[in-house]
């Protein structure tokens, strides 16, 4: 995946290979500008390669017409972003209840759900607009959104970035149980350390490639 700065033709990824199988949680773990964030946003469908391909459910995403990979992003992948993407002027709930609406499930969210809200620790502050929530609540709200309509796969970018430590460790507890209940496939970039301990794999990444494939301990000793 390359891209033009001006005159300076900038690599962000270079000759990745990675093969992710249904049920895995995967952490990539590396420095900023280490093409964590492109890798992201290329397997979720959203940014195009410049050369080679993305098999998803064995579709290639590319060698779809952007109305079909929008209708498989629908009904397949949840994002988690860094920044929240949260519309302002609905409610948290309302903005949650919109990604049910678009991916056309018109059932009521039900006690499983809220469960999960107040695992978390926003099941009070649902009835509040963006503004009226902090920022940690704010990624809370978007992770809640992305996990509503339990995709297949889940892909988040710094999903605990904004969060306390009692507040990350219940969000990947929620993430873990979804992977380990559901078989969902979840793909976390983050810079955390004991977040990427809830993955079963480990990917660093260094100038655009894959570098090492590591268990917790070795990449808390690296």
């Amino acid at each position: 995946m390359t891209y033009r700065m001006g005159d300076v033709q900038v690599y962000a990824l270079r000759g990745l290979d990675l093969d992710v199988g249904r049920g895995e949680f995967v952490c990539v773990v590396g420095p900023s500008g280490s093409g964590k964030s492109t890798l992201f946003y290329i397997l979720g469908g959203l940014m195009a390669p410049t050369s080679g391909k993305v098999v998803v459910n064995g579709e290639d995403l590319f060698k779809m017409r952007d109305s079909e990979r929008t209708k498989l992003r629908q009904k397949l992948i949840g994002f988690v972003f860094q920044k929240y993407n949260l519309l302002p002027s609905l409610t948290a709930r309302d903005n949650v209840e919109l990604a049910r609406d678009i991916a056309g499930i018109h059932e009521p969210l039900g006690k499983e759900f809220d469960d999960m809200l107040r695992l978390i620790g926003i099941d009070g502050r649902m009835s509040h607009k963006p503004r009226a929530l902090s920022a940690g609540e704010q990624q809370r709200v978007a992770i809640a959104r992305a996990i509503v309509n339990h995709p297949a796969i889940l892909l988040a970018d710094e999903p605990t970035g904004n969060l306390d430590s009692n507040n990350s460790r219940a969000v990947m507890t929620v993430l873990r149980d979804l992977n380990q209940r559901m078989n969902q496939t979840i793909l976390v970039i983050t810079h955390d350390t004991q977040v990427a301990s809830y993955g079963d794999r480990i990917l660093h990444m260094r100038d655009g490639r894959i570098e090492a494939e590591r268990g917790y301990d070795a990449f808390c000793e690296w």
